[in-house]
């Protein structure tokens, strides 16, 4: 007789769901925006949205295997070499997409070059052989504090100049925000029961988060 499949497997279907509809509808929305101007910055915030949509889907796919087998973490699932491939992808798209968002700010600083670019797909892949590689609660969580700490350094640069330009710096709260969430989200895959509590919390405020740049971005599109 079939086990039937937990209820939260649903929960989490209908969260993933929502979070790559908005991440791919942004990034089709873009596209014109991109071709017409040819910005830079859009450039870089369309392939942060496409990445977001990547590691939601592998999300998903890590948790409906941990709840269907009935496992109690990652590293009881990642043995597996189904597993390890769903969780390389997962942290390698997840800081991808935290990466491109920063990008799309400071490119004109940072510049718009192929070393540059390299840079963060290889710092991207360190990141995920480190998660693969390492096993404890201690080291996870170092790991995504480092991140967290250039995401803020980052953002405050960013702040800081267009305040001096005097430009619209409404997005920036909203990119940490999205920055500090998306973080709980990777830290809830790979320590399930370290935020077992605040998880519904967390889902619906990255929700919020997602639809608050949809709806952004619809509106500057003019759809």
């Amino acid at each position: 007789m079939n086990t039937p499949l937990p209820p939260q497997i649903g929960f989490e279907l209908i969260y993933s769901f929502v979070i790559i509809a908005c991440s791919l509808i942004v990034y089709r929305t873009t596209k014109e925006m991109y071709d017409l101007s040819s910005y830079k910055g859009i450039k870089f915030f369309r392939q942060a949205f496409l990445f977001f949509a990547v590691a939601y889907f592998s999300r998903y796919f890590i948790q409906f295997f941990l709840l269907s087998l009935n496992l109690n973490s990652i590293l009881e699932f990642s043995p597996f070499f189904i597993g390890l491939i769903s969780l390389f992808v997962f942290l390698y798209s997840s800081s991808m997409a935290i990466f491109s968002l920063l990008y799309s700010m400071m490119w004109k600083k940072w510049g718009d070059s192929k070393p540059r670019n390299l840079l963060f797909h290889a710092l991207a892949i360190v990141i995920a052989a480190i998660g693969l590689s390492v096993r404890g609660a201690e080291m996870y969580l170092l790991l995504n504090i480092v991140i967290l700490g250039f995401v803020c350094s980052v953002l405050f640069v960013a702040y800081k100049d267009s305040k001096k330009k005097k430009k619209d710096n409404s997005l920036f709260m909203i990119y940490l925000l999205l920055s500090i969430f998306w973080i709980l989200n990777v830290v809830d895959v790979l320590l399930p029961n370290f935020l077992e509590l605040f998880q519904l919390i967390i889902y619906l405020i990255s929700i919020s988060l997602f639809m608050v740049i949809l709806y952004k971005v619809l509106r500057k599109s003019g759809n």
